[in-house]
């Protein structure tokens, strides 16, 4: 059971008690206190103090109590505050170990919640919506479902070469970017077209597809959207096959999901015209996320993931 502190209305009684002569262990037992409770404030009502004065001892005393803070070196916080500005999240600071942080991963979160460095721009947390929220858009408008891609690969979540895919669109809807994401690594492709029309985004791919060794790639997911209309078509030019997630289904798709938020935030935001920024911006933007540590890779950067899995004369005509 835990310790319950005396109250200023018993402290009160007790002095009564204790100026008509009432015995302590009688007190004690009056009150339901420990014997030794009650003789510690005898004691004090003794030297010629009151309860006011007891009390205020007590709070006192109580004052400096508890762990004190832990406060981080200069050169401690100067690399958190610049790793933070480079978007690694404080679990990575700690995880990555890069540099000894003389705190936990949960107290330098609540270092941050505290305002201590001035960072209020952190991952997103929660749920954008509640459970057991069912999608009412759009339908299913290719015969390619995801469903025959988890059939036809056993090992999917093992392997490395599959790909998820979506567009983020700009201002007014009407430019858009295409965002890809390695299911293995995390890592994030950003690729800009010239419109959003579905030979637009076919174009696209197809040039960013010859940059790369044949059969890197397996598989790519896409949602149903129009502008993957031509999948067919991309699918046999490049021999890679496309599957696509069921309607008002986002969760089958959350790892590119996911990356298209942290897109969104780290500088492509819904305001933004794409066609009025240089498509090397826009691949800065993924750059910046493949470049930031990830704890589900074991603190590992998805840009260093991904090079695992390359072979070295496949990383050869890359590089």
């Amino acid at each position: 059971m835990a310790y319950t502190h005396l109250t200023p209305d018993e402290l009160v009684l007790i002095e009564s008690y204790f100026h008509i002569h009432q015995p302590a262990s009688k007190v004690a037992g009056l009150l339901k206190r420990s014997r030794q409770t009650i003789y510690n404030v005898y004691h004090a009502l003794e030297q010629g103090k009151n309860a006011l004065d007891y009390y205020k001892q007590y709070k006192q005393n109580k004052s400096r109590c508890g762990r004190r803070p832990i406060v981080l070196p200069d050169d401690q916080t100067r690399y958190i505050q610049k790793m933070v500005n480079q978007g690694w999240p404080p679990d990575v600071l700690i995880g990555r170990g890069e540099k000894i942080i003389d705190c936990s991963a949960r107290t330098l979160y609540r270092k941050f919640k505290n305002n201590e460095f001035n960072i209020l721009d952190l991952p997103m947390k929660g749920k954008r919506k509640p459970n057991g929220h069912q999608e009412k858009r759009g339908k299913q408008a290719y015969k390619r479902t995801i469903h025959e891609r988890n059939a036809r690969y056993q090992n999917f979540d093992e392997e490395f070469g599959h790909l998820e895919g979506d567009t983020i669109v700009g201002v007014k809807h009407k430019s858009a970017v295409i965002t890809l994401v390695e299911r293995l690594s995390k890592a994030i492709i950003t690729l800009k077209p010239a419109g959003r029309q579905a030979k637009d985004i076919e174009l696209t791919l197809n040039h960013w597809f010859q940059t790369f060794p044949p059969h890197l790639f397996k598989t790519i997911t896409f949602d149903c959207g129009k502008e993957f209309s031509n999948w067919k078509s991309i699918s046999n030019t490049n021999d890679i096959e496309i599957f696509f997630a069921d309607p008002g289904t986002p969760s089958q798709r959350g790892l590119n999901e996911h990356s298209n938020g942290l897109l969104r935030k780290d500088g492509l935001p819904k305001s933004m015209d794409f066609r009025e920024v240089p498509e090397s911006f826009i691949q800065s933007v993924a750059s910046k996320r493949n470049h930031i540590p990830r704890k589900s890779l074991h603190y590992k950067t998805p840009l260093e993931v991904f090079l695992s899995h390359v072979r070295q004369d496949d990383l050869s005509s890359l590089i």
